[in-house]
């Protein structure tokens, strides 16, 4: 998996097969990028990061601190390896899990969160995360497409995948 666009464009995020998590596709990262655009999130936050794409490629694209939310040891350590490769940037890769670590008393510019389908009460998942969203800041759900979209939300649907995108005003 490769970095889209910014100052680390092509830039490669080793990911393993081994483990249990679904990285955003392609076209999708760029469909969400193109939507927040202009890019102008300082601190951004990566629930349920996996991978860790979202955050890696919002830090290529001008994030000064990334916060990594991760609940699987194994997806960590490769979070933490990955992360030496963007020099100039504060990573945080946090053991954790998702809820526990919104009920901190931390605000963001941006934040992505793809939870596992079906496991999270998506209602207060969305109301906890808003919470957490800095004033003018994104928030950005990867979801099923089935998920009933939100009022006042950008709705975008790939397949089997809905991206809501909530802006806090």
């Amino acid at each position: 998996m490769r970095i889209l666009a910014g100052r680390f464009k092509g830039q490669s995020i080793a990911t393993s097969r081994k483990l249990s998590y679904r990285p955003t596709q392609t076209r999708i990262r760029k469909s969400i990028f193109d939507r927040i655009a202009p890019y102008q999130y300082d601190s951004v936050l990566d629930l349920f990061a996996g991978s860790g794409i979202m955050g890696f490629e919002a830090s290529s694209r001008g994030a000064k601190s990334v916060t990594l939310v991760e609940n699987n040891k194994k997806s960590l350590t490769l979070l933490k390896e990955n992360s030496q490769k963007f020099q100039g940037v504060d990573f945080q890769c946090i053991h954790c899990d998702a809820i526990k670590y919104l009920k901190r008393e931390n605000a963001f510019d941006l934040i992505f969160a793809d939870p596992p389908y079906g496991c999270y009460n998506t209602d207060g998942l969305v109301k906890t995360i808003l919470d957490r969203l800095s004033n003018q800041g994104k928030f950005v759900l990867e979801c099923p497409a089935t998920q009933q979209p939100y009022p006042n939300t950008v709705n975008v649907i790939f397949g089997y995948t809905r991206i809501m995108i909530w802006t806090k005003e």
